[in-house]
């Protein structure tokens, strides 16, 4: 019975084509009018449904089914409030949410039903601690334009975040208040009546490979010169902070020829990168006897700055400045844009194309090179 409920289906949203990869979903139809779609992963085209046979991709899909059959069984009424009561998902009665009720306990709630990644699950919830704090948005009678501006103006007091990082604030909002608006909860959607700019992003400032060479040979204490071979580690592979933690030297790496490369897909993104491991990188490695120290982002980046000023540097270090520092150099050694890509696994070569903006020797170097030809 469950299986003439339970579905699976690829690419439903029709991204595949455009992003690489499409997301797997199993879909659990109740009625003609009531369906439930649950992400269960992400995968390219060539490998669906191939991956479906996987042990990790049965279990999930099996899982739904048990549920359903159980529904069946015990005679329960095939709805989406009970397969939630099922899932241990409490679903909010939006009949009697009004404009007094708890914006807030909401928000958390529907942050806590949806199928997300974990990192972009701690990204909402960033944004809901932020909501809080301000302390001025708690029921969904105080969503006014007014105070979203105000909310916006008090993200900006202590300069501490970006144009760009308010922007994100907002867009990851957004979304739920356009939900609390469509199901009947408010009146209105205040964003629709505001107007918030994404403004510029910082400059970036990687490391030169002469800075990269400084911070390797610095003798440092214990706990500095661990960070600081993370930092190496990520200059010279291009691995962001959270797949640097995930890093699996014995099921992430192929050997080809004397290199070794790192297959992996990037955790916040899903996409796939594939990126070789540069000899500064390799050594660091064998420090570590293949197995990378661990340490929080935060943490880290508190130590990066004492490095940074052992290196007696004018930039700010932190891993995400390392990974920057890895695009450029690898385009500064000319690798065509399309191979950095594929390296930082971008989904779009547009976001390796901003890192060619700050290139000027490299563009020094062909404007030489031009130069001296058209002689």
């Amino acid at each position: 019975m469950g299986k003439n409920i339970v579905a699976v289906v690829y690419d439903r949203k029709k991204t595949a084509e455009k992003k690489g990869v499409g997301v797997i979903e199993v879909r659990i139809t109740f009625s003609k009018t009531e369906r439930k779609h649950i992400n269960i992963g992400k995968c390219a085209p060539s490998e669906y449904p191939d991956i479906l046979k996987e042990k990790e991709y049965a279990k999930k899909i099996q899982k739904y089914e048990d549920i359903v059959n159980c529904m069946v069984v015990l005679n329960e009424e095939l709805t989406l409030e009970t397969l939630n009561k099922h899932l241990g998902i409490e679903t909010t009665n939006t009949t009697r949410l009004r404009g007094n009720s708890n914006f807030l306990e909401w928000l958390r709630e529907q942050i806590a039903t949806q199928n997300l990644r974990e990192n972009t699950v701690r990204q909402k919830m960033v944004t809901l601690d932020a909501l809080t704090s301000f302390g001025k948005i708690k029921l969904f009678n105080d969503l006014t334009p007014a105070n979203l501006y105000a909310w916006d103006a008090w993200l900006r007091e202590d300069k501490a975040r970006t144009d760009v990082t308010v922007f994100n604030y907002h867009r990851r909002l957004k979304p739920y208040i356009k939900v609390a608006y469509q199901q009947g909860i408010i009146d209105e959607d205040p964003y629709a009546r505001c107007k918030f700019n994404r403004g510029k992003s910082k400059e970036r400032k990687p490391l030169t490979e002469k800075e990269l060479k400084k911070v390797r040979s610095l003798d440092l204490p214990l706990k500095q010169a661990r960070v600081r071979d993370l930092f190496v580690f990520s200059a010279y592979t291009g691995l962001a902070y959270c797949d640097l933690m995930l890093f699996d030297f014995k099921t992430m790496t192929e050997k080809h020829g004397d290199m070794y490369y790192i297959d992996g897909e990037r955790l916040k993104t899903g996409s796939n990168f594939f990126t070789p491991i540069l000899p500064p990188a390799m050594e660091v490695l064998k420090k570590y006897d293949y197995k990378l120290p661990h340490i929080t982002n935060q943490k880290g980046n508190d130590y990066l700055h004492l490095v940074e000023a052992a290196a007696k540097l004018t930039k700010p270090m932190t891993f995400h400045v390392a990974r920057h520092s890895f695009a450029t150099l690898a385009l500064t050694y000319d690798i065509p844009i399309d191979k950095v890509a594929r390296m930082m696994g971008h989904k779009n070569i547009a976001t390796t194309q901003i890192y060619g903006k700050i290139l000027k020797k490299a563009v020094e170097d062909h404007a030489t090179k031009f130069s001296k030809k058209l002689k």
